[in-house]
């Protein structure tokens, strides 16, 4: 007994505490480690309201735009900048808060010491459940979907009734939330043969290279 409360004034853990300690520490997920992980959540609840509103709010918003600038205004320049700025936010929200917070994933690029670029693809990995719930999974991948089939379908009305001053808008917008799609499809896919292909990393490679730079230009 006394050597027990030696132990708990001195503040001491025994071995068994300390093994607990670091297996701890070690199954971390190596990203989002601030995020509040809840082990048992309801399915139907959206957790991160913000993120799942702002997901949808940019894209729709550079849609409504493109589709009315012609009602409500007449001047080309200011509704091709509220469009590729719309454009931005999206790209920059999806790929750096809505993704990691709805669906666990997160894609990215680095340059090592050599200088060359490596394009990195993650998802949480933790031996919890799933913190995300179905609801936010089904806004965030709706919503990934559906909005570069839009865009797809405008360019090419673009280009079927030759109004080759909106080209640029309609490939910026195909472009920005193609290459969400694309790597957040490799973060979820990552490690299978779907994806094995060289030629389509390549191209993939290629595409999120293009965004980023159409990007950091129009920041």
């Amino acid at each position: 007994m006394d050597d027990v409360r030696m132990r708990r004034r001195s503040g001491t853990t025994s071995p068994n505490q300390l093994v607990d300690m670091n297996q701890s520490s070690q199954n971390a997920p190596p990203f989002g480690e601030g995020d509040d992980v809840r082990t048992h959540s309801n399915e139907s609840e959206v957790r991160h309201p913000l993120a799942a509103f702002l997901h949808l709010f940019f894209r729709t918003s550079a849609i409504l735009v493109y589709l009315m600038c012609g009602f409500f205004s007449s001047h080309f320049i200011s509704c091709m900048v509220t469009i590729i700025l719309l454009l931005s936010c999206d790209f920059w929200t999806v790929k750096n808060v809505s993704g990691r917070l709805l669906v666990g994933l997160r894609w990215w690029n680095r340059v090592d010491e050599d200088g060359a670029s490596h394009w990195v693809f993650e998802a949480r990995k933790t031996n919890n459940p799933d913190p995300t719930t179905s609801a936010e999974s089904k806004i965030f991948w709706l919503g990934l979907f559906v909005f570069p089939v839009l865009w797809l379908c405008f360019v090419l009305s673009i280009i079927l009734n030759f109004q080759i001053k909106w080209l640029a808008v309609g490939l910026m917008g195909l472009v920005l939330q193609g290459a969400n799609l694309y790597g957040y499809v490799r973060c979820k896919l990552r490690g299978t043969s779907n994806f094995g292909n060289v030629v389509k990393s390549y191209f993939g490679a290629q595409l999120l290279k293009q965004a980023m730079r159409t990007s950091e230009v129009s920041a």
